[in-house]
């Protein structure tokens, strides 16, 4: 079959190629991969910063040849141990390697794909839309009424934020770029601030949670549009390929909210057959729907990359198989 992989670090050294059909354990399904798509993890393990390299990502060289993990496809095998797939279901959620023409994925990390929602609108969902439903849901404790401000609402994560804090009954907050102004309004955005002309950290609106996807602004300078006991989730910074990549806003941001009253945490999205369920019933019943910046075969994976290091996709990539 035919994958993208990457044996060295760098983005010049990621290679289209074929390579063996992945077995599968007992636990696993083997995927005829029909879409993937692009998310920043990806471009930090072609990049290998330190911290990643430290972090386990491999020093000389990427621990694990494979890219890709978000993933939409049909069954094409079933593990013995797997209850509920059956060879010609069509599913989505995550696979290790999943830039490739078959992925093996575990059960568990996999749920049914409507039959309304098309292959790359599903691939494009599962680690940003899962990261936004659990930052808002389980770490902001968001529920209706609550104010919700999301910095970085135009990529991939923040597209979803929006549309997921109003599904949640929050008034939002969106913070993009000019040319993402309607686009943010047109997610259900209660109000759209242009950082190109408006300072957000200067709103008379306090806000109950802060979903930082941008890390555009420091601790000290947000706290102000921060209400008595708000919760910052901070999910990502600016990608960085220095020593510390996004860490270092991170840390900042931590170190800087001890002893305010604000509390800061950080978090890896779970990724589970439930939520993944919930998340294709949202897309089902319109209160959900994926923002495609734009498609790459497969071949064209690396500038995929590319576009996304520049920092400005509006939206998710998507890559077709």
């Amino acid at each position: 079959m035919k994958a993208v992989i990457h044996e060295k670090f760098g983005i010049d050294a990621v290679e289209f190629r074929e390579v063996p059909v992945p077995t599968i354990g007992d636990d696993q399904v083997l995927l005829q991969v029909r879409a993937a798509s692009v998310n920043p993890i990806e471009w930090y393990e072609t990049y290998g910063p330190p911290f990643l390299r430290l972090l386990g990502g491999g020093l000389r060289h990427p621990k694990d040849p494979q890219l890709g993990a978000d993933v939409a496809g049909v069954v094409e095998k079933v593990g013995k141990d797997v209850v509920g797939l059956a060879i010609g279901d069509e599913v989505f959620g995550t696979a290790a390697g999943s830039w490739a023409e078959h992925a093996a994925a575990t059960a568990t990390r996999v749920a049914p794909k409507p039959a309304s929602v098309t292959f790359e609108d599903a691939a494009a969902l599962p680690i940003a839309a899962l990261t936004a439903l659990q930052a808002l849901r389980d770490v902001g404790k968001v529920t209706a009424g609550t104010t919700v401000l999301v910095n970085g609402a135009s990529g991939g994560v923040g597209t979803y934020a929006v549309q997921i804090a109003k599904a949640l009954g929050a008034d939002v907050t969106a913070v993009c770029s000019t040319r993402n102004v309607e686009q943010a309004k047109a997610l259900g955005a209660d109000r759209v601030v242009d950082y190109t002309k408006e300072d957000f950290t200067k709103l008379a609106v306090r806000h109950d949670v802060m979903i930082d996807i941008a890390g555009s602004r420091s601790y000290l300078r947000f706290r102000r549009v921060l209400a008595d006991k708000a919760i910052v989730v901070v999910v990502g910074a600016k990608m960085s390929a220095s020593f510390l990549g996004p860490l270092k806003h991170m840390a900042g941001t931590k170190l800087q909210s001890i002893g305010r009253g604000h509390t800061v945490k950080f978090f890896i999205a779970k990724v589970g057959t439930d939520d993944l369920i919930l998340l294709a019933e949202m897309m089902q019943d319109g209160r959900l729907r994926s923002v495609i910046d734009r498609r790459f075969g497969l071949g064209d994976a690396t500038e995929g990359l590319r576009y996304l290091g520049q920092g400005h996709a509006r939206g998710k990539i998507v890559i077709e198989v």
